[in-house]
């Protein structure tokens, strides 16, 4: 019937007096323009050979170029019901909303519009704080609205972020947002470890093509601003490595100074090992520093050989003084000649300790990948693991994976999972020696940046499982915050952390960080269409798993507290 109603359309003399914009900026580099806007276009076919790379780099941070301008309505601040939190700007997954606080008098150069209010901070007095969208990024998820806890108490349904149609806003806004990236970022040096600080802090992951409410990105936004340019990442195949290395755009991107994380794909069957090698290389050529250290101390001398082998290197401060001691260092090796100078100069970099991560979705870590995660796991070597949950295998149609909760409907799975979900992160506790967290950012997100510094802290392997929405789940993802703390609330997804370093002390190394189940199960199942799915059609076996859902969530969370030292379980 399709066939038989279309028609073609008579345009002859038609024209809307309109033109297709160029496909990036003029002010982007040749090479963007000339390549990648080329391969933007699908017409990268057209390009000669000789137009790539010969040895086959590619720069980074060029999703900014993009400007897709996907979203019918954008977020817009209003600053006198703004209470300063930064939880907007932790949840964006396309870190296409951001914050900033700056000296007052840089307000002298801003357009008509930037809006801007006092920011509230005793150690940064007489400074201003803005809060600004970029309208041509934004997707319009809506999840930046749905995390903003500030209200009119006048009219609930306004908030301190209110939707705006896009083509009413978009000339203002994109001058507004082009004059904030012009301010100064904060110092890093100075910025504490809490929620707001951090997300002071350049996303060093941004407009990224990943779905709009993505559940997956804003993880690995924060991992960049926690960890910045010391931070290696081991990428599983999966949906994480097509929004972060597809070509020809990527969404990693360096700070002012130019540097920013590394960032490399592997397959499923072998990224945790890729990742574990990263970290070998990673010492080999630290202890290699050390070693030519110790033998040129007469020449480099005892004060900077030893503050460059046992200066602590636990906060942002502390590693800008290693950087500074290596500046020193380089300085001297440049008046020594020798083999021995020449490689402690090409490698010194190194002195400074760098942040493995390895990361991958549920396919990866419980599934294909599990046997050379587990082999990692129990390397004991100082590695970190984040998993992205969306319990199923979203990159390649939805099947089921081990991460597939009790009654879900999935690809392989059409009558409803039978089977309970596996529990990795209790598998991981029973080694004893790896710390081990289980986390949600719409649920607890002051939880997520605990978890994240001290999984780094650790000398040892650390592992960090993240609740992560998925359009997979079948409901609209502007509610994905709701749905996180739905699942929290319902037991169905509980927060814990176990840390070794607390094993044999007054403190159980067992934290549960969720409270008591109080929410019934289906208020939060059915929101989501692969459980509703499952309801509507069958019901009766619906029930049937259900109630075996039940009855895994209260073992499980008995079980819990017994770790946990609870004597009510």
């Amino acid at each position: 019937m399709t066939l038989e109603h279309l028609y073609k359309l008579d345009t002859t003399g038609k024209i809307n007096g309109r033109e297709r914009p160029a496909t990036v900026s003029s002010s982007a580099p040749d090479f963007v323009r000339n390549v990648i806007a080329k391969m933007m276009a699908n017409a990268g076919d057209e390009l000669p050979v000789s137009a790539f790379p010969p040895d086959g780099t590619w720069p980074s941070g060029t999703t900014r170029w993009e400007k897709r301008n996907i979203a019918q309505e954008v977020p817009v601040w209003t600053p006198e019901l703004c209470i300063q939190c930064n939880k907007c700007i932790m949840v964006c997954p396309h870190a296409a909303i951001r914050s900033k606080f700056y000296g007052a008098d840089l307000l002298q150069a801003a357009p008509p519009g930037f809006r801007s209010m006092d920011f509230r901070s005793k150690d940064n007095p007489n400074c201003k704080f803005s809060i600004q969208v970029a309208p041509e990024d934004c997707t319009g998820c809506g999840l930046c609205i749905a995390g903003c806890p500030a209200k009119d108490k006048s009219d609930a349904t306004k908030k301190a972020l209110n939707f705006v149609p896009h083509e009413n806003v978009v000339g203002v806004e994109k001058q507004n947002y082009d004059f904030f990236l012009s301010l100064p970022d904060p110092d890093p040096t100075t910025l504490g470890t809490d929620l707001k600080s951090v997300q002071f802090k350049r996303p060093l992951f941004e407009y990224s093509g990943s779905c709009a409410g993505c559940g997956e990105t804003p993880y690995l936004k924060l991992l960049t601003q926690i960890f910045g340019d010391r931070l290696l990442i081991a990428n599983a195949t999966g949906c994480s490595s097509i929004y972060g290395g597809n070509l020809p755009t990527t969404p990693y991107c360096t700070n002012d100074k130019g540097k920013g994380p590394a960032w490399a794909n592997s397959l499923f069957e072998d990224n945790a090992e890729f990742g574990l090698g990263m970290r070998i290389a990673t010492d080999q050529k630290r202890n290699i520093c050390r070693e030519i250290l110790i033998a040129m101390r007469s020449e480099i001398g005892d004060k900077l050989v030893d503050e460059l082998l046992s200066s602590p290197q636990t906060s942002e401060l502390e590693n800008f003084q290693q950087r500074q001691r290596i500046k020193e260092l380089r300085n001297i090796l440049h008046t020594i000649n020798g083999p021995k100078s020449a490689i402690l100069s090409q490698l010194a970099d190194f002195l400074v300790e760098k942040s493995v991560w390895i990361v991958g979705g549920d396919g990866w870590a419980y599934d294909i990948g599990y046997g050379g995660l587990d082999h990692v796991l129990a390397s004991g070597k100082n590695v970190n693991v984040l998993v992205l949950d969306t319990e199923v295998y979203s990159n390649t149609g939805g099947q089921q994976s081990k991460s597939t909760p009790t009654g879900a409907v999935a690809k392989f799975a059409a009558a409803g999972k039978s089977m309970p979900k596996k529990d990795l992160g209790l598998l991981a506790v029973t080694y004893g020696n790896i710390y081990v967290a289980q986390v949600s950012l719409g649920a607890k997100d002051s939880q997520v940046i605990q978890a994240f510094h001290e999984a780094e802290s650790y000398d040892g392997p650390a592992l960090i499982i993240a609740y992560s929405p998925c359009i997979a789940h079948g409901y609209n993802l502007r509610d994905g915050l709701e749905q996180q703390r739905k699942a929290v609330a319902s037991g169905y997804w509980p927060l814990f952390r176990y840390d070794p370093r607390k094993r044999g002390s007054e403190q159980f190394a067992f934290t549960l960080d969720s409270k008591e189940p109080s929410l019934p199960l289906m208020d939060y199942m059915s929101a989501e269409n692969r459980f509703k799915t499952l309801i509507e059609k069958n019901p009766e076996r619906a029930e049937v798993l259900l109630r075996k859902e039940e009855e895994n969530i209260r073992s499980r969370h008995a079980f819990y507290k017994m770790l946990a030292g609870r004597t009510d379980w």
